[in-house]
C-alpha cells in the first residue's frame, strides 16, 4: 500500500516562467469547483512564490490547457504550466478523470499533477497515484505541502538546468578543440553528418536512472 505524500516521481516540464525580479517562478494550475478551497490554496501557493491560475472545474482546465479540441483555447505556448493541482470531487469531470486526460497528453503528460481529497479513501488514493498522479494531498493543504511540492520541484529542475548546462560546456569545449576543428576543416560532410546523428538507445539514461540520480 502506497501512503498518500510518500509518491512524488521527479517528471518536470522544461520551462519555468521568470518573475519581474528575474527569479524562476513556478506557475500551477490550482482547479476545485469550492470558491473557498480555490482561494485558499491560491493563498497558499502566492506565498511560496508561485504564479497561479485558478478555474473551477476539469472542463476549465482542459480549456486553459487547450486539451479540449477548441481552436481558441489557450494552449500550451501560452500556458506554460510546471504543477497542475486538482481537487478530486468535482461535478462533471472528477480530479480523477482530469488526471486522465492529462496523463494521455503528449504535451502535458510529463507535468506533475496533485490531487486533492477531504476523503482519506485509500482505495481513491491508489487509484490516482497507480493514473499517474504526484501525490495525494488531503485537506485542508496546508502551507508546509505547497512548500514542500514546490520546493522539491524547484530544486530538482534547477539540477536538472546545471546538469545540462554542463553538457553544453563540455560539448563546446570538445568543438572548439584544435583537432575537431581541423577534422572539420578537411571533411566538413562527415563532421556535420555526426553532429546530426542521433543518440544511440544505449548512450541514453533511463527513466529509472535519472530519476535516482535527481534523488540523490
Amino acid at each position: 500500500m502506497t501512503i498518500a505524500g510518500d509518491l512524488f516521481r521527479v517528471n518536470l516540464p522544461q520551462v519555468l516562467d521568470e518573475s519581474p525580479s528575474g527569479s524562476q517562478e513556478l506557475h500551477v494550475l490550482a482547479v476545485d469547483d469550492s470558491h473557498v478551497d480555490r482561494k485558499v490554496i491560491e493563498r497558499l501557493l502566492k506565498i511560496s512564490s508561485c504564479k497561479v491560475t485558478v478555474v473551477e472545474s476539469g472542463t476549465r482546465a482542459l480549456q486553459y490547457l487547450g486539451l479540449d479540441g477548441d481552436e481558441n483555447s489557450i494552449g500550451f505556448n501560452s500556458a506554460k504550466v510546471n504543477l497542475i493541482m486538482t481537487d478530486y470531487s468535482m461535478p462533471g469531470m472528477t480530479g480523477f478523470e482530469l488526471l486522465k486526460k492529462i496523463k494521455e497528453s503528449s504535451i502535458f503528460r510529463e507535468i506533475p499533477v496533485v490531487i486533492m481529497s477531504s476523503e482519506n479513501i485509500l482505495t481513491r488514493i491508489d487509484r490516482c497515484l497507480e493514473e499517474g498522479a504526484e501525490e495525494f494531498l488531503l485537506k485542508p493543504v496546508k502551507l508546509s505541502d505547497v512548500k514542500r511540492l514546490t520546493d522539491f520541484i524547484m530544486t530538482s529542475e534547477m539540477r536538472r538546468k546545471e546538469k545540462r548546462s554542463q553538457k553544453r560546456r563540455r560539448s563546446d569545449d570538445h568543438s572548439s578543440s584544435p583537432s575537431t576543428l581541423q577534422s572539420t576543416k578537411c571533411n566538413p560532410s562527415d563532421s556535420l553528418s555526426a553532429r546530426l546523428s542521433p543518440l544511440s538507445p544505449s548512450s541514453m539514461p533511463s527513466k529509472r536512472s535519472r530519476l535516482q540520480a535527481d534523488i540523490d
